[in-house]
């Protein structure tokens, strides 16, 4: 190690111009005035990490002020049809609760009210499957589908080989997906769909997934549209994990399935990616067509990426915690809260809020259980109930609150999806969706061991230093 720190030789040489470009960086990085705690964890990394921490920061790093996403004239073209239906509709009355979040919705995410819809929580991943390709099946007029992950497994290959037969029959097939969620799967995959005549693009390509300098923004939306007229979103991907499970259990998540016009924010929010992806302009009034009331839910579709600095998904979150007076219910396959969102958690069981989060016992990822770990100590002095599922995975995303209102999406609880990724989520403002939500986490509870504040408090100390060490990466992860 001391020959290694010395100025003369080859090494010493590379040792001190790592130290000079990180120090260059951290300059960048505190300029930048990103979050403190982010930049408090990118400086220990780069200053105390030689090599790897520069490594860390070219791939995970780098801000989006310069990420150009796509221009306002192109969104407002594509948003277009979904603000003129949402002008001729009957005024849509939010919960007196939830005007304020109606509201900021709007004006900021351009997620237009709409009521009239019938919504469909599915819960069982083998039955979504079946819903799926059945919806495929039904397709007359265009296929939209977008995943962060197709598998070139059992499911992915039904789901592909139905696109195929639509795309045969004339019918307009639109495929996005994550270049570094799908960088293990094969060209012809997806050639198969390009040479039946449907198109497929990904997002933010990266040709060396392992080296790519855009790994860090990725496109994690999960929505489905088939005609204009029926919907999916959720937090299911294309894999036969998602419906079979993994070797220690099953995989628990939640899609909706939406029915009515509330699917035309599912619409706009593939549109804007398509563009994006594939530089054309797909937009008029057949992909938004009119539906007579199909059900009572009114439904706002809001979309966040790492561009700019609202973080609308998160803010909403946060919204609904505030706004609890009962319950909020709250399910993540990974809990890495930033301070705003903690602060809303804690405040709100304070305030005598039953507050409940259920993460996994063991998720698909070992520092980001760690890091999920370091965070539940404070939560339950505060009064928050953890439960740990311990059967499987749970991956949906998901959070109900008295029994009026809930958020179902792609976003998780934790720093990557409100700050680098691309994300959807849907809100539903009905009693029937918030029931039909909370019966499902108390059914799961079932499955689960009920953190105990000082039982949790007097594990290892090896344990609590692993955590510690893994939770300084949750702001990077």
């Amino acid at each position: 190690m001391g020959n290694f720190l010395q100025t003369d030789g080859l090494w010493g040489y590379i040792y001190w111009f790592n130290i000079i470009v990180a120090v260059f960086i951290v300059v960048r990085v505190v300029l930048n005035n990103r979050n403190p705690i982010k930049t408090l964890a990118w400086m220990m990394v780069l200053l105390f990490v030689p090599f790897l921490g520069l490594l860390l920061y070219f791939f995970f790093g780098r801000d989006t002020k310069r990420l150009k996403y796509i221009s306002r004239r192109s969104l407002s073209q594509i948003q277009q049809r979904a603000h003129l239906y949402y002008r001729s509709q009957e005024p849509v009355v939010p919960p007196p609760a939830y005007s304020s979040l109606f509201s900021y919705l709007e004006n900021v995410a351009s997620a237009y009210p709409v009521g009239g819809n019938d919504v469909k929580v599915i819960d069982d991943m083998q039955q979504f499957s079946r819903e799926l390709l059945s919806a495929i099946a039904s397709a007359r007029e265009h296929v939209h589908l977008q995943f962060y992950i197709f598998e070139d497994d059992e499911f992915g290959r039904k789901v592909r080989d139905a696109l195929v037969a639509k795309a045969r029959e004339g019918v307009e097939v639109r495929v996005i997906y994550d270049s570094v969620g799908c960088w293990r799967v094969s060209k012809n995959f997806f050639e198969e769909i390009r040479f039946a005549g449907g198109q497929v693009e990904s997002f933010l390509k990266v040709y060396f997934p392992i080296l790519g300098n855009r790994v860090n923004y990725r496109n994690h939306r999960k929505v489905v549209v088939v005609d204009g007229l029926l919907g999916f979103v959720g937090g299911c991907n294309i894999a036969d994990r998602y419906i079979k499970g993994v070797e220690w259990g099953r995989w628990r998540d939640v899609m909706l399935r939406v029915h009515g016009n509330g699917v035309h924010g599912l619409q706009t929010s593939f549109l804007i990616d398509w563009y994006f992806a594939n530089g054309s302009l797909v937009s008029g009034g057949r992909y938004f067509p009119h539906q007579e009331p199909q059900g009572n839910s009114i439904i706002q579709v809001a979309q966040s990426n790492p561009v700019g600095s609202d973080r609308v998904i998160m803010s909403a979150l946060i919204a609904i915690i505030t706004s609890a007076r009962e319950y909020v219910y709250m399910q993540t396959p990974y809990c890495m809260l930033n301070d705003s969102l903690k602060l809303a958690i804690k405040n709100a069981a304070l305030a005598g809020v039953d507050v409940r989060l259920m993460i996994p016992l063991r998720s698909d990822s070992i520092i980001s259980t760690y890091a999920s770990y370091s965070y539940l100590e404070e939560l339950m002095n505060s009064g928050v109930k953890v439960y740990l599922y311990k059967e499987g995975i749970v991956h949906g995303k998901v959070v109900v609150s008295d029994d009026a209102v809930s958020s179902v999406g792609s976003a998780n609880l934790d720093f990557r999806s409100f700050y680098y990724n691309f994300e959807v989520s849907g809100f539903f403002y009905c009693s029937s969706v918030a029931r039909r939500l909370k019966a499902m986490f108390l059914a799961d509870e079932k499955a689960c061991t009920q953190l105990v504040a000082r039982e949790f408090a007097s594990r290892s100390l090896m344990r609590r230093c692993a955590e510690s060490a893994a939770r300084l990466f949750s702001p990077l992860l």
